[in-house]
């Protein structure tokens, strides 16, 4: 029995025990011989006191893992006549050197992963395997550079992710993974990890250039506000549409993507409608879909469009005769539904019965 390791160098020699023959002279031992084999060869040793011993060479590297056995048949022979021969088998086992580095199944691995995955949750197993044996063959995983996103499990190689994931910020990782065996040899793979969107960002709806103060003879199609959209969802997830809530005198006019101008759309009259409440509601359109809704208060501003109304449309006083002057003999009242100085009233006589002299000298 020989443990040969298949570390060792071509022409290595290895003693090997002696036959015994209990003849004499020619009648005794004298040559060794082996049986055939492209690995090793034997030479045939003399002692001083003339007795022979056979050492085997090994003539070739040895590779446990393509043969880890050897049988060979050393045989003794005399010269007798007839000449008698002895026989033993060798059996030699290959030991393992750590000559092979751990190889991974794929140099490259890819998988898809939603962003909304809790943590904890398995991405792949990578797998590498080890000719070797023993310590030589035991392989331990670990990541070569990452962050604190992703977990390994050093011992089966399985990747799970550490913390919440999110599309908007990062789409992809690359992870380089180490297998280094129980000899240190190590070999590498790539982990590539593709983020895919879902639809976890609302809307964004932004207002620019607001006209709180519109007047009411504006005409229809008068720009009120420019409107933004934004959402940081991608592909269906971040396409949005528009409306605006209820029935008022306004529209949402697309201007470019994720653009929108918000006009006037009929006759305003601060008389009966002073402000609006206007409530835009911007929908993505992922499954399911998410909305958020924005109001905004906008105040009509007067116009001087109403003419004063008295509040009766004749007026019958009766004046006693020799009253003094200076009597208060009736009093007229209008009013005017506008607002500030459009609303103050002031009076005149503006026609009579009398000539205007004749007028002046009897009321005022």
């Amino acid at each position: 029995e020989l443990q040969i390791s298949e570390s060792t160098l071509p022409g290595t020699r290895f003693i090997l025990e002696v036959a015994e023959d209990a003849d004499i002279g020619l009648n005794s031992l004298q040559t060794y011989k082996l049986s055939l084999s492209p690995s090793f060869s034997l030479i045939n040793k003399e002692k001083q006191d003339g007795s022979k011993y056979p050492e085997l060479v090994l003539e070739k590297p040895l590779d446990r893992e393509q043969q880890g056995y050897h049988r060979l048949v050393l045989t003794a022979s005399d010269r007798g006549d007839p000449p008698l021969n002895g026989t033993t088998e060798l059996r030699i086992q290959v030991t393992d050197a750590n000559d092979n580095p751990p190889v991974f199944s794929q140099d490259v691995y890819r998988v898809s992963l939603g962003e909304n995955v809790p943590p904890g949750t398995t991405v792949l197993q990578v797998s590498a395997t080890d000719q070797d044996e023993g310590v030589n063959s035991e392989i331990t995983y670990s990541f070569y550079r990452t962050g604190q996103v992703f977990g390994l499990n050093s011992k089966n190689g399985e990747i799970t992710t550490l913390n919440t994931l999110d599309f908007e910020e990062i789409k992809e990782y690359s992870i380089v993974v180490e297998a280094r065996d129980g000899g240190g040899l190590v070999a590498q793979c790539t982990v590539e990890i593709n983020i895919q969107d879902e639809n976890d960002n609302r809307p964004d709806v932004t207002f620019h250039s607001l006209v709180e103060m519109i007047l009411e003879n504006a005409v229809p199609g008068t720009l009120i506000a420019l409107i933004k959209i934004h959402d940081r969802d991608s592909g269906e997830n971040g396409e949005v549409n528009c409306r605006l809530e209820g029935e008022v005198p306004f529209q949402i006019i697309s201007s470019s993507k994720n653009s929108y101008k918000l006009v006037t759309d009929g006759t305003l009259d601060r008389e009966q409608t002073p402000e609006y409440n206007v409530t835009i509601t911007a929908t993505d359109k992922g499954k399911p879909p998410l909305s958020t809704s924005t109001s905004v208060t906008l105040h009509i501003t007067d116009v001087n469009d109403n003419a004063p109304v008295f509040h009766q449309a004749s007026y019958v006083v009766h004046v006693a005769e020799n009253n003094p002057p200076g009597a208060s003999i009736a009093q007229v009242s209008a009013s005017d539904p506008d607002l500030g100085p459009n609303s103050h009233i002031s009076y005149s006589i503006v026609a009579s019965d009398l000539e205007p002299r004749a007028l002046s000298s009897y009321v005022s």
